[in-house]
């Protein structure tokens, strides 16, 4: 994972893949998932989203990587959420309070033994910001930190990338069911063109812009 590129769009600003609401998929979506209060939620490469707060009011315990610290500290500043505890942990530094902890680090450099056992993986910008070398290490890396039965929630993004180079790089239905091959099931739950909602992608060239959300389980 290309971490200085990460810190220097962090530190420029250039987070044009945040989203300032929660995500509506994510409400639509994840009751499908029927999680009891109290699961625990991994959000991997999960910059300061607001869809962490959601999943905690939802009564989940959220555990999300970044690698950015200035990601981390803008969540809890942002979302003026109670000062939080920070210890290190070798490499990583882990900020919580209560339902909400982010472990700051390399997500390829985590272990299962620091995230415990988890219920259930939310991806809406994970996947889609890695280029193709890295995306079969990713999926590799999740399903070691996380067992492969839990049901994952994934969001995609589909273009033509000779119109635009990521990230968000595109990632089409043949290769999320080449990285996901059975025994997982997979199920494609929407498919809408986006691009009328998306302006700098309008300005960048693309004439097409499909988001697809995808339930995978085992």
């Amino acid at each position: 994972m290309d971490a200085d590129f990460w810190h220097q769009r962090w530190e420029a600003n250039k987070i044009g893949f945040h989203l300032g609401a929660v995500n509506p998929y994510l409400v639509e979506y994840w009751p499908r998932l029927q999680l009891p209060v109290g699961s625990r939620v991994f959000v991997p490469l999960c910059g300061k989203s607001l869809d962490m707060l959601w999943l905690a009011e939802q009564g989940h315990d959220v555990l999300g990587v970044e690698i950015s610290p200035l990601a981390v500290q803008a969540f809890f500043e942002e979302n003026r959420l109670p000062s939080p505890k920070v210890a290190q942990q070798g490499a990583f530094e882990i900020w919580s309070v209560p339902q909400i902890t982010l472990i700051c680090g390399d997500y390829f450099e985590l272990q299962a033994s620091q995230l415990g056992e988890m219920a259930a993986v939310y991806d809406r910008a994970s996947l889609i910001a890695l280029p193709p070398d890295l995306r079969v290490d990713y999926v590799t890396q999740l399903q070691n930190l996380c067992h492969s039965a839990i049901p994952h929630l994934l969001i995609t993004l589909e273009y033509d990338q000779e119109n635009m180079a990521g990230p968000p790089f595109s990632v089409d239905a043949e290769e999320v069911l080449a990285l996901y091959p059975p025994p997982c099931e997979l199920e494609r739950l929407a498919v809408a063109d986006i691009l009328s909602e998306n302006q700098g992608f309008r300005d960048r060239g693309l004439g097409s812009l499909l988001e697809t959300v995808w339930q995978i389980g085992a």
